[in-house]
């Protein structure tokens, strides 16, 4: 049996203001109407692998969480990094804990965040890596490049191992090219586009990591040894793990061990890097336009629009994305969406919130959507899934009026518990304990309202919390 790892750890913002710091792109549904991190997981099936292995950030773990269970992928299965150190790092971790028990599963590395339009090909070159990985080499897989592209780095291959030109011995790894020196790799075709994706045994990659980097495998080792695990998570030690260097996977092992090869994969692959990225794969009609959402269109041509919920009316326009989230709107030219990332510094240095979350953020219960925001008062949505609760908690500057729309809500104010309806509400003072949770089987909805002097986020006292939150804004 196959392990997959799949790396979900990463936090880009290339794809803002779909994309942000809380919510990142592997987390979206872009391409179809799954996420492509779980897009990543289904992509397995019909394959010969055993429950996958997810690792990602803290602080979204609740969100990784949901959409493994959503897919039916949840076990105690995700790795949870404190903070981002990289691909060695994060791929040390999950070898040590898929060996802890003295098993030596061939992993298969992937990134939770690519698009692979051709699931057979793909399975195929799966198929063909397996008796390689078996026999100790480190398999990498090299896209079949389709043009002279700058953005991705490239493999050159060697003399070939097998038969059929199925493999070949990794000859160097160059990073990435102006755009002569890729019309020249594409010209010799001896080249691969980097992908990302590995297959190896897990002590095997291990033994290579202690021989050239023995200081990330160290510190790896330490940082599970203090670990814990409950029902869906792996921690790891956050002091110690902060001590790891931050290094890929390419410059630590793959560039220096004399097993590396790479497979060729031809799959309709993308990483999807930019807008301009997205509007190539994505289904497209007769005047070249990628529409996602409520869109009128009139004389326009070669356009990515993505709306949520308004409608985006497009007239004598072309070669522009256009993006509309609840809280911001990008419309930007497609020969320029690398400049997207000069939109999210501004957003930063300005300590605004749209780099970092949406308007709707979503919690270990549910999410909620903040539809007014003012100095005295709030509005929220709230959504709680079947079985979510809130923790015991109390406030000392605001009080709450629930007000539920759908669903039933078993609420504790004090020493009072009773049960809520659709169209029934009530008021929690300033200072009580309180309690909301949804026993029903369909979602809960309700409006929170609050007001009082402050409503910041550190005026959540938690007094009993089951999802193990340690901080306040979690």
């Amino acid at each position: 049996m196959i392990l997959p790892v799949i790396m979900a750890g990463g936090t880009g913002s290339r794809l803002w203001p779909m994309s942000r710091e809380m919510y990142p792109k592997q987390f979206l549904r872009l391409h179809s109407k799954n996420s492509m991190l779980q897009e990543t997981l289904l992509r397995l099936n019909n394959l010969s692998v055993s429950e996958p292995v997810v690792i990602c950030n803290e602080e979204h773990r609740f969100l990784v969480a949901e959409q493994l269970r959503e897919i039916k992928k949840l076990s105690n299965n995700i790795i949870l990094e404190p903070m981002g150190r990289n691909t060695a790092p994060a791929i040390a971790l999950a070898a040590i804990n898929a060996v802890k028990d003295g098993n030596d599963p061939v992993m298969l590395v992937l990134a939770a965040d690519h698009v692979i339009n051709n699931v057979d090909a793909f399975h195929a070159a799966i198929e063909t890596a397996i008796p390689f990985a078996e026999a100790d080499r480190l398999v990498t897989f090299g896209i079949v490049p389709t043009g002279p592209e700058t953005g991705y780095g490239y493999i050159q291959r060697g003399e070939l191992i097998g038969e059929n030109n199925e493999g070949y011995k990794v000859k160097c790894f160059v990073e990435k090219p102006n755009k002569p020196t890729a019309e020249s790799y594409i010209e010799t075709g001896d080249y691969y586009w980097n992908s990302g994706m590995f297959m190896f045994r897990a002590q095997r990659y291990l033994q290579e990591l202690k021989k050239f980097r023995p200081d990330i495998l160290e510190a790896c080792e330490q940082a599970l040894a203090n670990t814990h695990a409950n029902s869906d998570f792996i921690s790891v030690d956050k002091e110690t793990f902060a001590n790891c260097p931050d290094e890929s996977i390419d410059y630590a092992v793959m560039e220096k061990t004399h097993d590396a090869m790479v497979v060729p994969l031809s799959a309709e692959w993308s990483d999807v890097g930019s807008w301009s990225a997205l509007w190539e794969v994505n289904s497209k009609d007769d005047a070249e336009n990628a529409l996602t959402g409520d869109v009128f269109l009139h004389n326009t041509n070669n356009c990515y629009i993505n709306t949520d919920e308004k409608l985006v009316a497009a007239i004598g326009v072309e070669n522009l994305v256009i993006v509309n989230t609840k809280d911001a709107v990008l419309v930007i030219d497609k020969s320029q969406v690398q400049d997207v990332k000069r939109v999210v510094e501004f957003l930063k240095e300005n300590e605004r919130s749209e780099y970092r979350h949406h308007r709707d953020i979503y919690r270990p219960w549910g999410r909620c959507d903040a539809v007014v925001a003012e100095d005295r008062f709030n509005v929220n949505r709230i959504t709680v899934i079947p079985g979510g609760s809130f923790s015991l908690q109390m406030h000392h500057h605001r009080a709450e009026h629930w007000v539920i729309l759908a669903g039933t809500a078993k609420v504790t104010i004090g020493e009072k518990t009773f049960l809520l309806t659709e169209n029934q509400s009530t008021f929690i003072p300033i200072g009580s304990l309180h309690k909301l949770e949804n026993p029903g089987k369909i979602p809960l909805e309700l409006l929170e309202i609050s007001s009082g002097s402050y409503l910041g986020a550190d005026d959540v006292v938690r007094i009993q919390d089951q999802y193990g939150r340690y901080n306040l804004q979690s």
